[in-house]
């Protein structure tokens, strides 16, 4: 029995008005060149509904005129020609007892959407997620309205689904926080090791394997995106993931990456440097890097928000390039115009969990949407990173001495009823645990690893 993912259909059923039903689907196998595929992933909504990992299936979820609830799970059938090629599948019977939901033949979806929507007022889906499912819907409903002498009549209003769902997924349940911290755990100690294999002569992609062989060592097989690891000027390439330049004697490196661990995503960033020591230099950013993340991570509370948690990484941000000389004028104007946002372009972080870019409005509900505002006030059960970053590549309008620099320390945080629980702190980030740790792993074999 699957008892997270019933709760969790329960929930959203008790959403949906009398006579509505809603359809979710898994996805489908996507090619990645002629005939490979790549690895299959489900649906982030239908996973958190279904924990059902098979491409192809539906869950239909009915509500009657009367209330009455119904759960019903499409899939493919056994198959023993195709499961030697293709791998097993579970089929109905198995998919039933083992994930606790009513199950039914793909070979039947159609007869089973027409039953389904014959009646119903309101049609729930996620608009415009799968062109495939949307196409049958509207089948079906075709078919409905056309059929003959029939006194049932298609629904009435098509709604999108995804509101409600991104409302349930942005609070964690106990098993999703237990997965994340899971994920969180094993990429923690992914990163220890890439900070302690790190030496100058290597290539970026080798950190990059480190990361990957460390977190699938641990049965998280697959990565939650693709990871960026900026050696140098590399690191100010926000998005960088070429990751094929040489680790240099003097540079810093920026490593960006996070397993994911049954659906659920880990993201941390950590910057360190390629010979173990900081320079003068790179230390005054870092340390103010950090001082930024660690104000900013003093908001992470209920109440609070990440506009109010942003406010405060500027403010340090801000009197910190100024004390450095980087940032020229008066204190207090600068603090008002936020004149540190060209050196942190990107925002303070986002929410975390079934994506990496999780789902979840970032603003109050029923305020008017404001573009750019994440005033939304926290509550206990949210995920989010708190990443601050400082940026000044090459030709910027400062002195050369920090040119080439690319910095950015990123946590994934838990939101309690008491504050906040920082779920990936077991990677160092002070300079000097950085320093020590990466002094302990010199001297050691390639892959061996604390």
């Amino acid at each position: 029995m699957n008892r997270p993912q019933a709760e969790r259909r329960q929930r959203l059923l008790a959403e949906l008005a009398a006579s509505s039903v809603a359809v979710i689907a898994a996805g489908h196998e996507q090619i990645r060149s002629r005939d490979t595929d790549y690895p299959f992933r489900s649906n982030s909504d239908f996973w958190y509904l279904t924990g059902f990992p098979e491409p192809e299936a539906l869950l239909i979820l009915t509500k009657d005129a009367a209330g009455h609830c119904s759960e019903l799970l499409v899939c493919r059938d056994k198959d023993a020609e195709k499961e030697v090629w293709q791998g097993r599948r579970f089929g109905p019977e198995q998919a039933e007892q083992q994930f606790g939901i009513a199950a039914a033949s793909v070979s039947e979806q159609q007869t089973l959407l027409l039953a389904a929507l014959k009646g119903k007022q309101q049609l729930w889906f996620c608009f415009g997620d799968d062109e495939a499912l949307i196409r049958l819907l509207n089948a079906c409903q075709q078919q409905i309205r056309t059929t003959p002498r029939q006194s049932e009549l298609a629904p009435q209003q098509q709604c999108d689904l995804r509101p409600l769902l991104s409302e349930l997924r942005l609070f964690k349940d106990e098993h999703e926080i237990s997965l994340m911290q899971q994920a969180a755990s094993m990429s923690a100690g992914a990163h220890k090791a890439a900070m302690q294999l790190c030496q100058p002569g290597m290539q970026e992609y080798q950190l990059e394997a480190c990361i990957q062989y460390h977190c699938a060592m641990l049965g998280a097989r697959h990565q939650a995106y693709n990871a960026i690891v900026g050696g140098g000027e590399n690191a100010c390439i926000l998005h960088y993931t070429e990751n094929n330049a040489e680790l240099r004697d003097g540079d810093l490196v920026l490593i960006d990456a996070g397993c994911e661990l049954m659906g659920y995503a880990a993201d941390i960033t950590r910057t360190f440097p390629v010979n173990g020591r900081f320079s003068k230099e790179q230390a005054a950013l870092y340390q103010l890097v950090l001082d930024a993340q660690l104000a900013a991570l003093a908001e992470i509370k209920p109440g609070s928000s990440f506009a109010l948690a942003t406010q405060a990484c500027y403010r340090v941000l801000t009197e910190g390039l100024h004390q450095l000389g980087i940032l020229h004028g008066e204190l207090s104007a600068l603090i008002e115009a936020e004149a540190a946002k060209p050196w942190m372009i990107h925002s303070l972080g986002h929410w975390l969990g079934l994506d990496v870019h999780d789902v979840g409005a970032y603003q109050p509900k029923g305020s008017l949407p404001e573009p750019g505002a994440k005033n939304r006030p926290f509550e206990p059960g949210m995920v989010l990173t708190v990443e601050p970053g400082l940026y000044i590549p090459k030709g910027s309008d400062t002195d050369p001495k920090w040119w080439g620099i690319g910095i950015r320390i990123e946590d994934d945080v838990l939101v309690t009823a008491e504050g906040h629980r920082n779920l990936t702190a077991a990677v160092p980030k002070t300079i000097a645990e950085i320093e020590a740790l990466m002094a302990a792993g010199k001297g050691k074999e390639d892959g061996q690893f604390d």
